[in-house]
C-alpha cells in the first residue's frame, strides 16, 4: 500500500509518525492556495427522483437548517479561566497536571488545545465546502446533485459558526497543519466522483462525526455544546450521503477497483493518524514546558494506545468502511497495527453499531 509523505516519517518506538521539521516547507504548503483540480461537468436530464433514500436525506437536510448567528446564544461566556471541555478531554491539560502545574495553567493549556483543534476542523470545513461544489458537477444522479448542493449550504454555515466562535470567544484562528493541508489537497485534487465521495464524505466527514461526538460529550460550556451538537447533526447526514453513494459504487466496482479504494482509504486515514497532534505539540510545547517527542512516544507506547487512539475512528468511519467492504481481511491487520481499529464487544469493528440510513 502506498504511504503518503514518506520523506517526513520516522519511528517513535514501534509507531511511525509524520513530522514536518522544515518550517519553510510548511509555509509553502499553506501558501499553496490555488489548486489545479481535474473536473468534469456531468449533465442529467432526469429531474425526478431516481434514488429515494438520497431524496429522503435531502428532505431531512431541508427541515434541519439553522442560523449560526441567531440560533446560538453568543452571550454565553467562554474563557480560558474556565473549563470548556472536561479536564480529561485535553492532552495538554493532562500533561500539565502530570508535571504538577496549577489548575489555571491546565485550563489555559486546554483552551489553547481546543482552539487549535477547532481551527483544523474549520479548515476541513472549507475543504468540504469546495469539494461539495465539485460534486454538484461530477455526480450523475440529480438526487446526488441536490444533496451535494444542500451540503454546500451546510458547510458554509459551519465555517461561519466555527470561525465566529474562534474569533469572538477564543481570539485566535490557528493556521492549517501541514499534514492536514496535504491531505485536504489530496482530496480536492482526486479524480472522479468515487474518490471525492469516499475521501471527503466517507473518510473525513465520518472522522469529524467521531471527533465532534467526543467533544460534545466532554463539553461543559452550553454555547460550545450547542454549536457542536448542531454541526455534528449536519455532519452525520453528510457521512450518510457518503455511505449511500458508495454503496452503489462498490456494487459495480471490479476487484482491482475495490483494492485501490481500500488501499487509498487506509492511506488517507493512516497519514492523518500518523501526525499524532505533533504540529500542535510543537506549537504549544515551549509555552507549557512539554517535550513533543516525549509526549508522542509516551502515548503511542501505552498498553491501551489502540483503544484510546481509535475512539474517533471507531465511532463512524471504520464501521462504515467495513460495511462497504473497504476494510477486509487483506487490510484489517494494518488498521489494527497503527491503532485505527479495535474489536468491539468481542466482535469485528462496527458489529454493534446501527446502520447509517
Amino acid at each position: 500500500m502506498k504511504k503518503f509523505l514518506e520523506e517526513h516519517r520516522k519511528k517513535f518506538g514501534e509507531f511511525e509518525v509524520i513530522e514536518f521539521v522544515d518550517e519553510a516547507e510548511v509555509q509553502r504548503l499553506r501558501d499553496k492556495i490555488d489548486t489545479g483540480v481535474p473536473l468534469d461537468i456531468h449533465w442529467s436530464w432526469e429531474y425526478g427522483s431516481e434514488v429515494a433514500e438520497l431524496r429522503n436525506l435531502y428532505e431531512k437536510g431541508k427541515v434541519n437548517q439553522w442560523n449560526a448567528e441567531t440560533d446560538l446564544d453568543w452571550d454565553i461566556p467562554v474563557s480560558k479561566d474556565d473549563w470548556v471541555l472536561k479536564p480529561e478531554a485535553s492532552m495538554l491539560a493532562q500533561a500539565c497536571a502530570m508535571m504538577g502545574k496549577d489548575e489555571k495553567t491546565q485550563k489555559a493549556a486546554a483552551f489553547d488545545e481546543l482552539g487549535y483543534i477547532l481551527s483544523q476542523l474549520l479548515h476541513g470545513e472549507q475543504a468540504a465546502l469546495q469539494l461539495c461544489g465539485q460534486l454538484t458537477n461530477v455526480c450523475d444522479k440529480m438526487d446526488q446533485k441536490w444533496y451535494a448542493a444542500s451540503q454546500v449550504v451546510d458547510e458554509a454555515r459551519h465555517i461561519e459558526a466555527i470561525s465566529k466562535f474562534l474569533q469572538r470567544k477564543m481570539g485566535t484562528i490557528y493556521p492549517v497543519g501541514a499534514t492536514l493541508k496535504f491531505l485536504l489537497d489530496e482530496l480536492l485534487e482526486a479524480e472522479g466522483m468515487q474518490k471525492k465521495t469516499l475521501g471527503m464524505q466517507t473518510l473525513f466527514e465520518g472522522t469529524a462525526v467521531g471527533i465532534m461526538d467526543m467533544m460534545r460529550t466532554e463539553s461543559v460550556n452550553p454555547l460550545f455544546t450547542d454549536l457542536i451538537r448542531r454541526v455534528e447533526q449536519d455532519e452525520s447526514r453528510h457521512a450518510a450521503f457518503g455511505v449511500l453513494t458508495m454503496r452503489r459504487v462498490v456494487k459495480e466496482a471490479s476487484e482491482a477497483e475495490m483494492h485501490e479504494m481500500e488501499d487509498w482509504a487506509f492511506g488517507i486515514l493512516e497519514t492523518l493518524n500518523a501526525n499524532q497532534q505533533i504540529d500542535m505539540l510543537k506549537l504549544f510545547g515551549p509555552k507549557y514546558g512539554i517535550d513533543p517527542e516525549f509526549m508522542t512516544r509516551m502515548f503511542t507506547s501505552l498498553p491501551n494506545f489502540a483503544e484510546l487512539n481509535s475512539m474517533a475512528f471507531m465511532h463512524t468511519v471504520v464501521p462504515n468502511l467495513k460495511r462497504l467492504g473497504l476494510i477486509t481481511d487483506r487490510t484489517e491487520p494494518e488498521w489494527k497495527r497503527v491503532g485505527l481499529m479495535v474489536d468491539q464487544r468481542g466482535g469485528t469493528a462496527g458489529g454493534a453499531l446501527p446502520e447509517v440510513a
